[in-house]
């Protein structure tokens, strides 16, 4: 089958299919005389595993290491700890979006709606520096009262 095809079978793009390619996830397949790339059976469950993989969110350098894991099956026991890794990742992730939930649903509720004073959601982005840290604004530490008497 030609990229196209493999592609379509997949349910991504050709641009997608060429990029697992150049990073060596998806072998490279046989090219015609002309130069077309001619795929199989192989090629398509390649792609759908890294497809699969990526949608569960795994990194491409884990997904690299799970398709060597399949090409290899006596190092399968290492797909525990990978998978697990992950998982610490995830809990990770949902602490953190699950504290943006509850910053958010705030400053939503700060809102009455009023326009004939400056909007309270406004205002917090504009004082987030000084009032608290966040991934953009990071708190820097107060210096040291011995350093602030010297200053």
């Amino acid at each position: 089958m030609k990229i196209g095809e493999l592609a379509a079978r997949a349910g991504c793009d050709v641009q997608t299919v060429r990029y697992y390619e150049r990073e060596g996830l998806l072998e490279a397949p046989a090219r015609s005389a002309a130069g077309y790339r001619h795929y199989d059976a192989r090629h398509l469950t390649q792609l759908q595993f890294i497809r699969h993989c990526r949608a569960l969110d795994i990194p491409l350098g884990e997904v690299r290491q799970l398709l060597a894991f399949a090409a290899q099956p006596q190092q399968a026991t290492h797909v525990d700890g990978l998978l697990d890794r992950h998982l610490a990742l995830v809990t990770q992730r949902l602490t953190a979006l699950t504290a943006l939930h509850q910053q958010l649903t705030a400053l939503r509720g700060s809102c009455d709606g009023d326009a004939s004073h400056p909007c309270t959601i406004l205002q917090s982005f504009m004082s987030a520096v000084q009032d608290h840290a966040c991934a953009c604004h990071p708190v820097s530490p107060a210096p040291a009262p011995a350093q602030a008497a010297r200053a």
